[in-house]
């Protein structure tokens, strides 16, 4: 298969087939063509993804679909159709990697089920990304990023202790997934052609990433029953770290939480003597007082603007940030010195950033080689050259909606 732009990177020859929709199993498998993968995406016939849903027509490439489809193909494919979960059998055999995320009771209907692929395809790669996992009561029930994060405990963590739970702002259970399912198929790689270990089945469930970034609260309940509450912008045990108003109407982070640290705070606020305080002298005092030591805080911040103190908390070696926006993000010095976004000039949007390929590599750094394609942009292609089906045939094909 080619497309005239010919792969590079770490996972050059590694082939993908993404059989998945919005958003972590597909984002997983664009991690891999980041880094040199070939993807091919299979999409429903004039519908495609969700993701571009935004779209001005059915099956369009709105802008999110640019950047979370970048460098894979697309082909169409109606698996709802026997033909097509036929000619979906045959194209797996030429991959090295499978990414899907149906439920399980469509993928045993499909003949996708993990028993039978890993049967018929010992060698290959199966990432499974489902809401709740293959195993369990729950595992014939579907979760998105929302869902997920209510049922992993996230959301419940999250907001202001007199608020109701909220939702975080972006869709993290879905990238953290989709960064689980990266590491995932790269480490089963590994197993497979260094080990000689054969293929294998992934199951990962989309809450589970979630899961994962609970902290101690998992070990604290064991040990003393203990539920952790919403504290709003504080870690009630790392004080003080939280966020402030400054003298411009700014919001800004600040992490002092170490003993070193607070005691350069201390002396930036010209208030040395709060570390011999018996309020604020121990790590354990300053839990216990630091609704006091907040207020202290927050009216000395108050009296700066937000770039002074930045300035400030950096020569002192103190952790602050702005809490940013996307505008302020396009236009730090930081972001683009570190190229931790991109430029990129499309045939239909013309000039738009993107977020570049992360992390960042020095032997082998991930590369964009094209945006998110046109809807089955890459059907003669893959088609012909995989399966061997002449331009009549696949002409046959789509005429009967199966393509």
């Amino acid at each position: 298969m080619a497309d005239g732009r010919e792969s590079s990177g770490a996972l050059a020859g590694v082939r993908v087939l993404d059989v998945s929709s919005v958003l972590a199993a597909p984002v997983a498998a664009t991690m891999l063509a980041d880094f040199g993968a070939e993807v091919v995406k299979v999409e429903t016939p004039g519908v495609g993804d969700f993701v571009r849903r935004g779209a001005t027509g059915p099956g369009g490439r709105s802008l999110e679909w640019i950047q979370e489809a970048r460098n894979k193909r697309s082909i169409t494919l109606d698996l709802h159709h026997p033909r097509g979960r036929e000619l979906l059998r045959q194209l797996i055999g030429h991959f090295d990697v499978l990414v899907v995320n149906f439920r399980p009771p469509t993928l045993h209907s499909w003949g996708l089920d993990p028993e039978t692929i890993h049967r018929a395809f010992p060698d290959l790669i199966a990432l499974y990304v489902t809401g709740y996992g293959l195993t369990g009561p729950y595992r014939d029930r579907g979760a998105f990023d929302r869902v997920a994060s209510a049922f992993a405990g996230l959301t419940y963590v999250s907001g202001f202790p007199e608020g109701p739970p909220v939702r975080t702002g972006y869709a993290v259970i879905d990238y953290m997934t989709a960064y689980l399912g990266a590491f995932s198929v790269v480490t089963a790689l590994y197993h497979r052609d260094v080990r000689n270990g054969g293929g294998q089945v992934i199951d990962l469930a989309l809450y589970e990433a979630g899961f994962r970034a609970s902290e101690g609260a998992l070990l604290h309940y064991a040990v003393d029953g203990t539920i952790r509450e919403r504290t709003g912008n504080r870690n009630l045990d790392v004080v003080p770290a939280s966020d402030f108003t400054t003298a411009d109407g700014r919001r800004i982070a600040i992490h002092a939480g170490t003993q070193s640290l607070f005691v350069r705070l201390s002396e930036l606020m010209g208030r040395p003597e709060l570390v011999e305080d018996q309020r604020f002298s121990t790590h354990r005092a300053r839990v216990d007082n630091q609704d006091e030591l907040y207020e202290l805080i927050g009216q000395w911040v108050a009296e700066h603007r937000c770039d002074d103190l930045m300035t400030m908390l950096a020569d002192a070696g103190i952790p602050g940030a702005p809490v940013m926006n996307i505008a302020d993000i396009v236009s730090d010095p930081h972001y683009r010195h570190r190229e931790t976004f991109m430029a990129w000039k499309d045939d239909e949007y013309g000039d738009l950033l993107m977020v570049s390929p992360i992390p960042k590599m020095s032997s082998t750094p991930g590369r964009v080689r094209s945006g998110g394609p046109p809807l089955g942009a890459h059907n003669n292609d893959v088609y012909g050259s995989l399966l061997g089906l002449s331009a009549h045939e696949i002409d046959e094909l789509a005429q009967l909606g199966i393509v």
